[in-house]
C-alpha cells in the first residue's frame, strides 16, 4: 500500500506504479467519486482486472485521462456535445462515451455502440499521477459484484486480501472518501448526447449549464 494524499507522494509513488502496470498489475486508487480499480489499458491488463472484479469479460471498462491532450493521444474525439460538456464539467464526475480510438486502445473497452467511456478525473493526485504515466488507466468501481463501493483502503484489503498478498493488487492510499454517487453517464456517439445513467451532476445541471449541448 502506497500514500496518494500529497504531491509528493504522487512523486515518490510515480515510478512504481508504472513499473506495477507494465507487469500487468492492478490497482486500487481513490477517485473524486469512489475508490476505483484499474489496469493499463492492455489486454491483459483488462484480463486481470476482470477476473479480479468478477466480472464478465466482454463487459467494458471506461477509462481515466489526466486532460483533453491525452485524448488527442489516444485517438478519442469529443465531438461538438462532448467538447461543450468537456468544456463545463471537466475534470469531474461526468463520464463521456467517445468515438476513436482504433489501433489505439483494446476494443474490449467498447460498449454497444461503439464508443469508449472516458473521464477526466478531479481527484488531483489521481490526475497528476496519470499525467505522469503518459497514458489512460483503467477504471471500475472497487466493490464485488451486487455490493457497494470501498470508501477507503482499508475495506479493498479486506475485500481482495488474496490480490493485494500476492503482489498483484497495489493499494493507493487517498484516505477515506465520502458517500459520493458514482459519475453522471453521457453518450455522445451519436448526433445528440443519450444521458446514460445520472449521477453526482444531475440533468438539470447538464442542461443548466450546457444548453443544447445536453442530453
Amino acid at each position: 500500500m502506497l500514500p496518494l494524499r500529497t504531491e509528493t507522494d504522487v512523486i515518490a509513488a510515480a515510478e512504481q506504479v508504472r513499473i506495477h502496470l507494465a507487469g500487468d498489475g492492478l490497482l486500487a486508487y481513490p477517485t473524486e467519486t469512489v475508490y476505483g480499480l484499474g489496469s493499463a489499458p492492455t489486454p491483459r491488463g483488462l484480463d486481470r482486472l476482470a477476473s479480479l472484479k468478477g466480472r464478465a469479460p466482454d463487459k467494458p471498462f471506461l477509462l481515466l485521462v489526466s486532460g483533453t491532450a491525452m485524448l488527442d493521444a489516444w485517438g478519442l474525439v469529443l465531438g461538438r456535445h462532448g467538447r461543450a460538456l468537456a468544456r463545463e464539467f471537466w475534470p469531474g464526475p461526468l463520464t463521456l462515451v467517445l468515438r476513436g480510438g482504433e489501433g489505439k486502445l483494446p476494443d474490449r473497452l467498447r460498449g454497444l455502440e461503439g464508443g469508449i467511456a472516458v473521464r477526466w478525473t478531479s481527484h488531483l493526485g489521481m490526475s497528476n499521477l496519470i499525467a505522469l504515466l503518459g497514458h489512460p488507466l483503467t477504471s471500475t468501481s472497487a466493490n464485488r459484484p451486487g455490493g457497494p463501493a470501498a470508501p477507503g483502503p482499508e475495506r479493498i484489503s479486506g475485500l481482495f486480501p488474496e490480490a493485494e498478498a500476492s503482489g498483484e493488487l497495489l493499494i493507493l492510499d487517498g484516505g477515506a472518501l465520502g458517500n459520493v454517487p458514482p459519475s453522471t453517464l453521457v453518450d455522445c456517439t451519436g448526433p445528440i448526447p443519450r444521458l446514460v445513467r445520472e449521477g453526482a451532476i444531475p440533468l438539470h445541471e447538464l442542461r443548466r449549464r450546457a444548453g443544447s449541448m445536453a442530453p
